[in-house]
């Protein structure tokens, strides 16, 4: 270790809160107070991040880990999202979402496009990209050892018809999440294929995970926009932006409030990414009436009661107990 990094690890000296100072407010925006100027808020001190890299994600809400996940996996789970669409193989609650603009894709046999997996869980080896030891070890950095898996997500962008309809607005993913505390929540995002501006990379706001959560809504684009594609109402369209080019492999790590999107895919290709949020086991669910988020519930609501053709008995909350999947540890409140 260099010797600036071990003037700074003794500077902060284990100073992670530990889990009695961490909280919430009940409502969909975090409150946050500090009750130590120096302490690490947002991390661990678990000896796998450096000093910088805490710091780095710190500041800005994110950090890229190159090639930590193997060419084998990437090809296998890319094998399974084929044998998926070609419908050789059913996965219970599986939700498979198509873009609104575009009429053939690969490997699909109806000729509509999969733009997403969502809640592949139930999927042994889709699933299995959320257990990746090389994935927990980073996770475990920000959820602690006790480990959830909560949203899981294969992305296949298509190639943009002409609509800008291959975008993704710009969001914080916590509006999605009726459980707290945000900063006990990560992100797991794996290029599957080289992933740059011209096929439409994530694309960050550097900092804006410090603030708090803010009121989405569906964006009014000409062409359309997918279904649950909810928009951050109100950012600051000249804050700096980052455009996270990265190789097959290539992993990304952020919180829940950081801002983010994607951009048009504009080559003829598909851009796939496989994805997993993680929350710590001991997160706890909130009531998200009289919130930002009642869209998004009311939204989820009224798509459970017509995939399981239930009446009310299925709440925000039960949507998310089902999906998610103890990976490491204790399962203790989710």
């Amino acid at each position: 270790m260099s010797r600036a990094a071990e003037r700074l690890k003794l500077l902060i000296n284990h100073l992670d809160r530990p889990p009695a100072v961490i909280g919430a407010s009940p409502t969909s925006a975090q409150t946050f107070t500090h009750s130590h100027p120096h302490k690490l808020r947002y991390s661990f001190d678990n000896d796998l991040l450096t000093p910088d890299q805490r710091l780095f994600y710190e500041k800005n809400g994110f950090i890229l880990i190159k090639n930590l996940v193997s060419e084998e996996d990437v090809n296998m789970f890319r094998k399974e999202f084929e044998r998926i669409c070609r419908q050789e193989v059913k996965v219970p609650g599986l939700v498979v979402m198509r873009d609104v603009a575009i009429s053939k894709s690969e490997f699909v046999q109806d000729q509509k496009a999969v733009s997403k997996l969502q809640d592949f869980q139930e999927d042994s080896e889709l699933f299995r990209y959320c257990t990746l030891p090389e994935i927990l070890k980073y996770v475990e950095c920000f959820t602690g050892p006790n480990i959830m898996a909560m949203h899981t997500m294969l992305i296949n962008k298509p190639p943009d018809a002409g609509k800008k309809t291959s975008r993704h607005p710009m969001h914080q993913d916590l509006h999605y999440f009726p459980f707290r505390p945000a900063d006990r929540i990560v992100c797991s995002w794996t290029a599957m294929e080289k992933v740059n501006r011209q096929n439409g990379c994530l694309v960050v706001l550097p900092g804006t995970h410090t603030g708090t959560l803010q009121e989405h809504d569906y964006p009014e684009w000409e062409g359309g926009v997918n279904k649950m594609y909810h928009g951050v109402r109100g950012y600051d369209p000249q804050h700096p932006r980052v455009h996270l080019e990265m190789e097959k492999g290539d992993t990304v790590f952020f919180h829940p409030l950081l801002i983010h999107g994607s951009g048009m895919n504009q080559t003829q290709g598909f851009r796939k990414a496989i994805s997993c949020h993680y929350a710590a086991g001991d997160c706890y669910y909130i009531d998200v009436k009289g919130t930002t988020q009642e869209n998004i519930e009311k939204e989820v609501n009224e798509i459970a009661t017509k995939k399981y053709n239930v009446g009310n008995e299925i709440t925000f909350m039960d949507t998310w107990a089902f999906r998610g999947r103890l990976v490491q540890g204790e399962r203790i409140s989710m």
